[in-house]
């Protein structure tokens, strides 16, 4: 028998019979991609967000002259991207941490669980990434020595909580994270910041640990979540950041600092020193939902925080997922502040004051497209399945993208035969050519713009009743319905989806012409307000045959 390597996503050459010849084939994946808002950026000045699309809970830190950034992926697989850059605004993906199917095992998890919020850092010539797996083992440290990778197995931590994040100082490490309050919880949200000491060397927690902050800034005012803490050491103090407030439209970024790392730790009055709910919701293009920051300091001594937002189309509507933004840092009076009160995030800043940086293949943020030929033999870091894959479901070979079998969406002990780019713009064209032809009743392949495991769409080919059909299905809470159909005919079909925020187009074209299915499709239900979770809109191909 002959024998075909191919790839899994992650980039791991497994041999493997090559799929049978009447398996989905799709040649070439391209997408053109807008903003909503429409920026001028001149000379010396960049673009917010400085990544498009589904990329949050950035953590950012510094190696000499190079800057490492490290973002949520949740179920999506491979996981956690790795990006670096030279001038804190071009940033190139350079891998993915999480990126071989021992690493960790996303079976049974939605599509918003799995990995949450990692946090990078650098010590003695080895990366260290912390990160929690919700629904999985919880907390858990891995390594590299090349921040590309590969990285290593996980050492799982035995403490509560989420969101870690280490601190070094000299030889010792602390991990601070969120965790249960040391007292019954006095309202929902109701949550801490801990520190504790870990043994880098023999990869265990030790000692005990210290609650720092109870509930938030001020208890009495009940804040929630607080969450995603991060300790640097400035002037003698110990500065402690965290957002409050939940990863929606009440968002927020707090400090507050200590003369001892154990505390107490004093809030900053002037707190939050990132936020934007208190700005009008109506106000034109705006940006929402700010806060999970991150704050680096440039070899030259300037500072710069990383942080999450959103930018709605509509409301607290937006299908693209939460992005990640830079803000230069000014200090007052001993303290550090991202954004004064009241003001909205630009999408226009001044660059930092640092060599500057080349662009990655793609660029990150405005106007941009790019076209995957699949010419290689495995696929590019940016493209991401639903789960970890147990067996190869895809293929790339002279050209083409093969799809093999997976399990439905929507099975989540299983792996869908979906591959996908996030939707980086609320305005894009995103298109392929497929070749397939369904044997039996239910077989489809096609394109999927998927936001979770409930709420998704489907374009492409399939069969009804014994005819091959070219349809549209969207699936809202799990409820799919067939929204358009038309005869399908042999021989390769383009398909092609046009997003305008919270609208879709739908166009084939064939042998015979260009023809479009349906006009004017309602999609908010790729929205996070309404399908809920975490992340954003992926788009790319899906087969799912017998």
């Amino acid at each position: 028998m002959k024998i075909q390597k191919f790839a899994l996503l992650a980039g791991l050459a497994l041999g493997t019979p090559a799929f049978a010849s009447d398996a989905p084939r799709f040649n070439s994946f391209s997408y053109d991609g807008h903003t909503q808002e429409k920026v001028s950026v001149g000379p010396g000045q960049y673009r917010n967000p400085i990544l498009s699309g589904y990329y949050p809970d950035p953590s950012v830190t510094r190696v000499g002259d190079d800057y490492y950034l490290v973002l949520s992926s949740f179920a999506h697989y491979p996981g956690l991207p790795i990006f670096k850059s030279k001038d804190l605004v071009n940033w190139t993906q350079i891998g993915n941490a999480i990126d071989r199917p021992e690493q960790l095992d996303f079976t049974g998890m939605r599509t918003s669980q799995a990995v949450f919020a990692p946090d990078i850092s650098y010590h003695d010539g080895v990366f260290y990434i912390v990160n929690t797996c919700v629904e999985c083992k919880g907390n858990f440290v891995i390594t590299a020595k090349d921040p590309a990778g590969p990285w290593s197995n996980p050492t799982w931590l035995p403490f509560e909580g989420i969101d870690p994040s280490i601190y070094w100082e000299g030889e010792k490490a602390y991990i601070v994270n969120n965790r249960a309050p040391a007292e019954p919880p006095r309202y929902d949200g109701h949550r801490a910041i801990w520190i504790q000491e870990y043994d880098w060397r023999a990869g265990k927690m030790v000692g005990d640990s210290t609650q720092l902050i109870n509930g938030g800034v001020d208890i009495s005012k009940k804040p929630v979540w607080i969450e995603g803490p991060h300790i640097f050491r400035k002037d003698g103090y110990y500065y402690l950041t965290a957002a409050e407030g939940g990863t929606s439209v009440n968002h927020s970024q707090v400090v507050l600092r200590s003369k001892s790392l154990q505390g107490p730790f004093v809030p900053f009055a002037g707190n939050p020193i990132l936020t934007q709910r208190d700005l009008d919701p109506a106000r034109p293009n705006p940006i929402t939902s700010a806060g999970h920051a991150t704050l680096v300091q440039t070899q030259h001594g300037d500072w710069y925080a990383t942080f999450l937002g959103v930018r709605p189309y509509d409301g607290d509507y937006y299908n693209i997922g939460r992005e990640t933004f830079l803000l230069p840092v000014t200090w007052k009076d001993g303290w550090p502040i991202i954004l004064p009160k009241g003001q909205a995030i630009p999408f226009v800043g001044t660059k930092p004051q640092l060599p500057a940086g080349t662009p990655g293949p793609l660029p990150t943020s405005g106007d941009f497209g790019y076209v995957d030929d699949f010419d290689g033999s495995t696929l590019a870091m940016q493209w991401v399945g639903v789960r970890t894959p147990k067996t190869p479901f895809y293929s790339v070979e002279r050209g083409d993208l093969v799809l093999g079998h997976g399990t439905p969406i929507g099975d989540l002990n299983g792996v869908p035969a979906f591959v996908g780019r996030r939707q980086q713009h609320p305005v894009a064209t995103m298109s392929t050519t497929l070749r397939f032809s369904p044997e039996t009743d239910g077989d489809r392949a096609g394109l999927v713009a998927m936001q979770s495991d409930r709420n998704y769409l489907f374009f492409g080919l399939t069969r009804i009743a014994g005819k091959p059909v070219l349809a549209l299905y969207t699936s809202d809470k799990g409820v799919e319905r067939m929204i358009a159909s038309a005869p399908a005919t042999k021989g390769p079909v383009t398909l092609t989806i046009r997003a305008d925020k919270d609208r879709m187009a739908f166009d084939y074209q064939t042998a015979a012409g260009k023809s479009t299915l349906i006009e004017n499709v309602d999609v908010r239900f790729l929205s996070t307000k309404s399908a809920g979770g975490f992340v954003g809109t992926v788009v790319g191909p899906y087969a799912w045959y017998r």
